[in-house]
């Protein structure tokens, strides 16, 4: 509810209208987008050791991760009159020992190849955890191949400009995103789109077997409850991002995947999406468990399950409906013209685009196919 009262008031400074319940046109032709929005790809190698398999793609964003990071340290020195700084320079680095093998490793390599402080790299992994506002789709066509898209949005609450309207984080954003192929052996073992510096995983897809997205959920006991425990002492919680990346690392069919990310006990509530080769589902969690897994199958009339930052048997706030016109625009499109276009359609169109989107990533679990890009939403458009 927190959030909600934070977006009304957000609503009262800002320009553009936050009414997201507005008919907006379905978006068409939107796909290919530009050239130079198309995100690059960098291969990370699991057979290098942790702390060396993250150093090219730190060493070519290396700046950008500075200057991220340095946003995230302004942002918090407002907070409580900068008594948060002391924390993330001294106190945040020890816990990075706390981390299961690789992650601590892998986040004590960027930080001696980046020269980034070790407790600002740690900061600048927790904070994905808390952040992310998102619209998540997997979708069958009539022949049943399945196809899986999202929008990942970051930067809700994190320094709205009112004199050119964005966000600062996401800007920020934008040039840190890439496409990541985790090799062994010199095999993929799955793709991931990434934020370079960022260990975990939110949007991925192991060929062949399933595509994978998280979505936060938004609830009163939020991750930033579970991170302050883990931070306390308290171990038994997974990391969602990590627990992602293990998904994609370990699980070989789509009903392990389910099994692994319903039961697992988190830091935080969230939405997994996933799409098999026949089949998807949403899983709705709670820090100790799931609680409900809604599925897509071809023993169902539903062919396509689209997921955003709330419960689905729940109405999605007026403030924040970003549900309601991307189910019309996929209903618009129709089961037959499904397509990864036609999903790049409905997510370039407002408010489904909005001001915190990063990009889109459009995923075909049988070929084992990735793409993605860079988004901005030019105004008119919703702040979220």
């Amino acid at each position: 509810m927190m959030y909600l009262w934070i977006l009304i008031a957000l609503c009262l400074i800002t320009t553009t209208s936050c009414n997201s319940s507005e008919k907006e046109a379905c978006v068409t032709g939107a796909y290919p987008p530009a050239k130079e929005d198309k995100i690059p790809w960098y291969v990370i190698n699991l057979d290098q050791p942790p702390d060396q398999r993250w150093d090219t793609l730190t060493l070519a964003k290396t700046t950008e991760m500075k200057a991220m990071i340095g946003e995230i340290k302004r942002l918090a020195s407002i907070i409580l009159n900068g008594s948060l700084i002391p924390l993330i320079d001294h106190d945040l680095a020890p816990l990075v020992d706390e981390l299961p093998f690789p992650f601590g490793d892998e986040i004590k390599g960027i930080a001696k190849t980046s020269n980034i402080p070790l407790g600002e790299i740690v900061l600048y992994n927790i904070f994905y955890e808390i952040f992310t506002v998102c619209t998540s789709i997997v979708a069958r066509d009539e022949n049943g191949k399945m196809f899986h898209a999202r929008n990942l949005d970051f930067g809700l609450f994190m320094g709205w400009d009112i004199s050119n309207d964005t966000w600062a984080l996401t800007e920020l954003l934008r040039p840190l995103v890439v496409n990541l192929n985790f090799q062994q052996n010199g095999m993929t073992v799955f793709k991931t789109v990434n934020f370079a510096g960022y260990i975990g995983v939110l949007s991925g897809i192991k060929p062949g077997v399933f595509t994978l997205t998280m979505n936060e959920r938004f609830t009163v006991d939020g991750g930033y409850i579970g991170l302050l425990e883990w931070v306390l002492g308290k171990r038994s919680g997974h990391w969602m991002s990590f627990l992602t990346r293990n998904t994609l690392s370990n699980a070989d069919s789509f009903s392990e995947a389910v099994n692994m990310l319903a039961n697992t006990e988190m830091l935080a509530p969230a939405y997994f999406i996933l799409g098999g080769v026949a089949e998807g589902a949403v899983i709705t969690r709670a820090i100790e468990k799931s609680l409900d897994i809604w599925r897509l199958s071809p023993t169902n009339d539903t062919w396509f399950l689209l997921e955003t930052n709330y419960d689905h048997w729940k109405p999605a706030p007026v403030i924040d409906d970003r549900r309601t016109p991307g189910i019309n625009c996929m209903n618009h499109m129709g089961q037959q013209e499904l397509s990864l276009a036609g999903l790049f359609n409905v997510l370039s169109t407002r408010p489904v685009l909005n001001k915190l989107t990063t990009y889109t990533a459009l995923m075909q679990v049988d070929e084992g196919y990735l793409e993605s890009y860079l988004r901005y939403c030019p105004d008119p458009c919703w702040p979220w």
